[in-house]
């Protein structure tokens, strides 16, 4: 009875032992046939971060260093740091579209515009959303705000650029497109501010950038 009671714990040890090497490999097996996945980590603000030391250059020619987190956020919705005007200030230097072809000369013409609005905005007594705003819409709307109680809102920024529509509506009409987020409002973004705001608080967690990743000397 106890050679026979030893045989069938060895049988059952036997077996137990065998399902696990079997259950081993074929985990052992799965995971070599389906590697797990790896999440590329990039920096949504690599590019812009690489204008870094020439916004931050310019803008301590105004004694404004302390923007440069704002004006990075600015770029960032502007162009995401790509094309020969990142800042998108042909039109705030007074020129069509897209004229500029040259970033150290875009930074400086986005600098100085938003170095005006800040000036204007401060002395108006209107927020600093308001400022925003008004580097895409203008220093119109910082008049307007200021009229209207001096904080920034999108139904402000609605009222005002719809009020640009009504003078010139062939020209603000969102290119036609009726399914354009911003239609009828088609002077600026009226989103433009918060979207701002929204990339000055993604920058703070974004990763730092790199001596690697600076733009070389000669590429202006």
């Amino acid at each position: 009875m106890k050679k026979r009671r030893k045989r069938k714990k060895w049988k059952t040890f036997f077996v137990l032992f065998m399902l696990f090497c079997g259950l081993a490999w074929f985990q052992s097996h799965f995971q070599k046939q389906n590697p797990p996945t790896l999440v590329k980590i990039t920096d949504p603000f690599r590019e812009v971060k690489k204008y870094q030391p020439y916004i931050q250059a310019e803008l301590a020619k105004y004694q404004l260093e302390e923007h440069t987190a704002v004006l990075i956020a600015l770029m960032q919705q502007e162009s995401h740091g790509l094309g020969g005007d990142p800042m998108q200030a042909s039109e705030s230097a007074g020129l069509a579209r897209n004229t500029i072809t040259d970033p150290k000369q875009s930074i400086q013409a986005g600098v100085k515009h938003f170095q005006r609005v800040l000036s204007y905005g401060t002395q108006k007594g209107v927020d600093f959303p308001t400022i925003i705003q008004a580097y895409n819409m203008g220093a119109g709307y910082i008049d307007y705000v200021a009229q209207h109680g001096g904080k920034h809102s999108e139904k402000l920024a609605k009222e005002y650029s719809l009020l640009q529509v009504k003078q010139k509506p062939t020209l603000y009409n969102c290119g036609g497109d009726k399914n354009n987020f911003r239609y009828p409002y088609c002077y600026g973004d009226f989103t433009y501010s918060t979207k701002v705001n929204k990339n000055i608080q993604l920058l703070v967690d974004s990763v730092p950038v790199t001596k690697s990743e600076k733009t070389p000397s000669g590429s202006f």
